[in-house]
């Protein structure tokens, strides 16, 4: 699949040679994630329990002595989500929107920055929640399931310390947990979040994540991780996909613009222009944004059919498959621009 991926725009000189360099470093870096989580995984049930976590164990107290004062956020992150998380390095450049060479580079200066370092003095609690939020988006949405894992945690870390962003991450987690179960078929294909099954969704959780934030938004001390559970519990507030306040999830991420400037935030937030405001604003939206940004070619192909175009849709879904990061994706945006092509030709 690799070979797949890159050959056609970089030949190897040697193919073989190629081939095993690149499988015997994938099954070290799996082999290394799977050592690296195999002792929590077995802790851990496959869905999150409800309510307030009674026992602490030292993997949260690892993740605070990995966010080490001697380095910087971004490297504490990346050397957290490596050494303790078990995410392989191609994993976390992609969640930094940067090449795997870069990301690898990172984790060893800060390996070297920290080998000589007595981990006495913990790291600051937005460095872990960094993590703890990049950890359960892997699991939700990657190669490696460590959703539950995440969520456990973040329990414990709401036990501990009194936030509201802590608060706010874990309701995001249950409320985006609660979607998982009609997330994809049985046969695995993805289920887009306007098709998916509602009666599916686990209304324990939802309650669970909506009764949190509310506590935490009353505080009106808002974050970023809060911002995106108010708009994860408007999705799910709504009885239909017809039903959602789009306009009211475009404020809040006008909010989450404002208190990020993500350009994955301002890619999302096109999405909901367009749903609130038709295609074309969305449309307009999105044309100030880098085309680089993941994902960007599938928006545009969304918006482009919801403006009309089948023609245009139907490129960038077939593009956005290509760079699609996982295989339920690819599937998805292949089936998406394989209902255009079906169509007969005026």
């Amino acid at each position: 699949m690799e070979a797949l991926r890159t050959w056609p725009a970089d030949p190897p000189r040697d193919a073989k040679g190629w081939l095993v360099s690149v499988a015997w470093r994938k099954f070290l870096d799996a082999t290394r994630s799977d050592a690296s989580r195999r002792q929590r995984e077995e802790r851990v049930d496959d869905e999150p329990v409800p309510g307030p976590a009674n026992a602490v164990d030292d993997t949260l107290q690892l993740y605070f002595l990995c966010a080490h004062p001697a380095l910087t956020p971004a490297s504490s992150v990346a050397l957290t989500l490596r050494a303790v998380g078990g995410l392989t390095t191609r994993q976390i450049a992609a969640a930094y929107l940067v090449p795997e060479a870069t990301m690898a580079q990172r984790i060893s200066r800060a390996k070297r920055t920290v080998s000589g370092v007595r981990f006495g003095q913990p790291g600051d609690v937005a460095t872990v929640l960094r993590v703890l939020y990049l950890v359960f988006n892997e699991g939700y949405s990657g190669d490696v399931d460590l959703a539950a894992e995440a969520i456990r945690l973040t329990r414990q870390l709401a036990g501990m310390i009194d936030h509201e962003e802590v608060a706010g991450l874990l309701a995001l987690m249950l409320l985006h947990h609660a979607r998982r179960p009609a997330r994809t078929t049985r046969d695995g294909l993805l289920v887009p979040l306007a098709e998916q099954d509602r009666g599916l969704w686990d209304r324990g959780l939802i309650g669970e994540g909506v009764g949190i934030l509310q506590a935490a938004l009353a505080r009106d001390r808002l974050g970023e991780y809060q911002a995106q559970a108010a708009i994860a519990a408007l999705h799910a507030d709504a009885r239909s996909a017809g039903e959602t306040d789009w306009a009211q999830i475009t404020e809040w991420f006008d909010e989450l613009v404002r208190l990020t400037g993500s350009p994955i935030a301002r890619l999302n937030r096109a999405v909901a222009v367009g749903e609130a405001y038709g295609a074309p604003a969305g449309l307009e939206a999105l044309s100030a944004l880098a085309a680089s940004l993941p994902r960007h070619a599938a928006v545009a192909a969304y918006l482009h059919e919801r403006n009309g175009e089948p023609a245009a849709a139907a490129e960038l879904y077939a593009e956005a498959a290509r760079k699609a990061p996982n295989l339920p994706e690819r599937e998805h945006l292949l089936r998406q621009a394989a209902r255009f092509n079906a169509r007969p030709r005026p």
